[in-house]
């Protein structure tokens, strides 16, 4: 058997075999012997069929088909293990089957070509004193204030209101139906599934649509009124988006909020903590150090960006794939978390979609993961099983009640653990220039959520 190998793209390895022609005349003659023996022919006992009765009835091609199947595969086998190839995933044949078929006579020497992936190659360049840029996020005293004020916002008491009119804080009860306006001209009949009874209004800006909130200020219970809006652009009904509409709207209810006094009572309701002296103090901490752990993650986004730019990895098919299938599964359990039918999202409709649209963000997490192991291979930077194990047991806490895969759960530990000792390791050779929250375009984000990226073409 004759082989010639090719390195070709996305690590794969093309292999070029020449099978014998004695080699494929024995394979074809055991095919019909083991077809004479097992094929259910009528009129025939088995092991008893004529050579010429089997050809003709399942027919010679169906014989070369299935005699070349298994002499391909074998002679893969074969050459893999000759050429010590360390192959990963599933062959591609670079013929067309239908050819190879019409190709293959027994008694012949016989070729065919082959793909087959093999572990990613990755080739480093400076990875070593990079100067990098990335934003610092500040801690502000507002985030604790808008906390608590969320907190009293939930808490709050509506109480009627009858002797004044609405005002920006209020919680309007409305009854509302919305016409679609065409060349000025306002519909007679009312857009299906744009109309409420009974509907809450939270008169704060930002909420609804543009105009709707200010268009409700200064009314009293029992008033109507026509609000002439245009529906944003990105509004979820992609029919309604950018048109025009005619609001029909009464004012039923007004109340106000009243709101519960930050004291130690507010504490002690909406916290651990007996003072509302303590939850505040609590609540600065948690922000000072959540600012601290998003200019980390910042700097190491900066690294991993700058390593993309100056390394480069040849990437298999099948490990993507493999990457795109956890994606997928990652989404899937923030999607069921959120209450939604997993069977209306992910069936054999949306499947390939989503398989597309996740892809780009698997080949830049193994990108960054492979080129992070090599460096920590170079560098001789470890994880020692003490930190893997703490790290582990708090994962199996987490995950406590689930059904989960501890080998995995193990690998996947480590792989993290090694992924951050090594950006750290980076970071303390690298010079950090920290800029302003906001003036920078982050890309590849490591906490970034997917799930709306992976879903936005379905």
């Amino acid at each position: 058997m004759k082989i010639t190998q090719e390195k070709l793209p996305n690590s794969q390895i093309g292999l070029e075999i020449e099978i014998p022609a004695e080699t494929a005349k024995k394979a074809y003659e055991i095919k019909i012997d083991t077809l004479a023996r097992t094929a259910n022919i009528p009129g025939f006992r088995k092991g008893k069929v004529p050579r010429t009765i089997l050809l003709q009835r399942l027919g010679n091609r169906y014989v070369k088909a299935t005699t070349l199947e298994e002499l391909v595969q074998d002679s893969l086998k074969k050459a893999i293990d000759k050429e010590s190839i360390k192959a990963i995933g599933n062959y591609t044949l670079q013929d067309n089957l239908d050819k190879l078929i019409d190709e293959f006579q027994p008694g012949q020497p016989f070729t065919f070509s082959a793909r087959i992936d093999v572990p990613p190659s990755v080739e480093l360049g400076m990875y070593k004193e990079l100067s990098i840029k990335a934003e610092e996020k500040n801690y502000d005293i507002e985030q604790v204030e808008n906390w608590l004020k969320e907190r009293r916002e939930k808490l709050a008491t509506l109480v009627p209101i009858e002797d004044r009119h609405s005002q920006m804080g209020d919680v309007a009860i409305v009854d509302y139906k919305g016409f679609l306006i065409s060349e000025g001209i306002v519909a007679e009949q009312p857009i299906e599934g744009v109309e409420g009874k009974d509907f809450r209004v939270d008169l704060e800006k930002g909420k609804f649509i543009e105009g709707m909130v200010e268009g409700l200020l200064e009314m009293k219970p029992g008033e109507s009124k026509e609000l002439p809006l245009v529906f944003p652009d990105d509004y979820p009904r992609e029919d309604l988006a950018k048109k025009s509409v005619n609001f029909a709207i009464k004012l039923k209810e007004l109340k106000a909020k009243e709101l519960p006094e930050l004291d130690d009572d507010f504490a002690d309701e909406v916290s651990e903590f007996e003072t509302i002296s303590q939850l505040q103090e609590s609540l600065e901490k948690q922000f000072i150090e959540s600012a601290k752990s998003e200019t980390q993650s910042n700097i190491h986004n900066a690294i991993t960006e700058e390593l993309n730019k100056n390394c480069t990895v040849d990437l298999p098919d099948t490990l993507v794939q493999e990457e795109i299938t956890k994606l997928l599964t990652q989404t899937a359990m923030k999607m069921e978390e959120m209450g939604v039918d997993l069977a209306e999202v992910f069936n054999q409709e949306n499947l390939p979609n989503l398989r597309k649209n996740a892809h780009p963000e698997a080949v830049e997490r193994l990108k960054k993961i492979l080129i992070l192991k090599e460096i920590a291979s170079i560098e001789a930077i470890t994880v020692e099983e003490e930190e893997i194990e703490k790290k582990n047991n708090e994962f199996k806490e987490k995950l406590k009640g689930q059904n989960i895969d501890l080998d995995k759960l193990y690998v996947t530990v480590k792989e993290q653990l090694m992924v951050e000792k090594t950006l750290n390791w980076l970071q303390e050779k690298s010079t950090i220039e920290l800029c302003e929250s906001g003036s920078l375009e982050i890309k590849n984000k490591d906490d970034l959520d997917t799930t709306e990226e992976i879903m936005s073409e379905v």
